[in-house]
């Protein structure tokens, strides 16, 4: 099994939780090649998460990418998201030719079973396989091609082809793809991914990428919100809420951050203790904000349409600020 992290110091130690989370439920895999895709991580850093692979006896490789925006051709602007994102759309060239298929994993996910299904899960004739996204913004859709109906992906689990990828040029149909949206989206790297490989994602089931604020949600709005979710079943969706493999952190009730409620809190907070990063102070100054971002947890499980209406408020005043930056 190969899988890729991007990070830099910041989401240090949130690499470190998903890392150990990894390793954790997969002893039993014969190989595991972790590569760390870099962006100025510090010496002690790398070393610590090297460290952690140390004690499952697995190789963990840092492969030092620099400053990012020398592998654009153009300007890039990804509207206050970190540019780290964009790592991922440079795995075929970074990553040794050797390797066929690769596993990506944000920082921000945790593991919490074996991820050998996933592994060997067939792709066809697909690029990529990844988990459907259905609360996106139709703004967003919009803006980079696809309809109302067509499918949009969330781009922190990928299981990639590498050797499709490379033989089919998927690197330049992204970076095209993206100068063609002037080098600026609402979510550049997912964004991007989406638009350039409409077609060429298979639909994972969500419990690989359970996103922790979607507990709140009930699939018969999922399948309202994208008609095209119903090619997930719900007993596919309860099951990813009930047993998640990988839990991803979505929406900004972080487990990090000081006051915050999320349900799935302690599994982040399990693994952290386990990493040279145990005992890191929350992120402090969030205590309403996270009291209000629960209450709103409840009134989506309550009444979604309050969910709808505050997102379409507040979410299009998000986007529109970033055309506007």
């Amino acid at each position: 099994m190969n899988v890729v992290y991007a990070s830099n110091d910041g989401y240090a130690r949130h690499l470190a939780v998903s890392l150990y989370s990894l390793l954790e439920h997969n002893e039993e895999a014969d190989k595991i090649h972790v590569y760390i895709l870099s962006m100025g991580l510090s010496e002690e850093n790398k070393n610590r998460l090297i460290g952690i692979g140390a004690q499952f006896e697995r190789e963990v490789m840092v492969i030092e990418l620099g400053d990012l925006k020398e592998r654009f051709s153009y300007k890039v602007d990804t509207g206050g998201f970190d540019l780290s994102i964009m790592a991922r759309l440079f795995v075929g060239e970074v990553l040794p030719e050797a390797e066929e298929r690769v596993l990506y994993l944000d920082c921000d996910t945790v593991i919490n079973a074996s991820l050998k299904r996933l592994w060997e899960m067939d792709l066809g004739s697909n690029m990529v396989g990844a988990v459907m996204e259905p609360t996106i913004y139709p703004a967003v859709k919009e803006s980079i091609g696809l309809l109302p109906e067509d499918p949009y992906f969330n781009s922190g689990v990928l299981l990639i082809d590498l050797k499709r990828w490379r033989k089919e040029l998927a690197q330049k149909l992204l970076l095209d793809f993206y100068s063609s949206r002037g080098g600026k989206l609402f979510a550049g790297d997912q964004d991007t991914i989406n638009g350039a490989l409409k077609g060429r994602i298979k639909p994972l089931p969500p419990r690989y990428n359970f996103f922790t604020n979607y507990r709140y949600f009930h699939y018969s709005h999922l399948t309202k919100l994208s008609p095209v979710y119903q090619t997930i079943t719900k007993k596919s969706f309860q099951e990813a809420k009930k047993h998640p493999v990988i839990l991803h952190y979505m929406g900004d009730e972080r487990p990090w951050k000081q006051g915050n409620l999320n349900h799935y809190r302690k599994v982040y907070d399990h693994y952290l203790s386990q990493t040279p990063w145990a005992g890191t102070k929350k992120e402090e100054g969030s205590y309403l904000y996270m009291v209000i971002y629960h209450l709103m947890d409840y009134a989506t499980f309550l009444c979604p349409p309050i969910r709808d209406m505050v997102s379409r408020h507040f979410g299009m005043k998000v986007i529109n600020s970033r055309k506007g930056s």
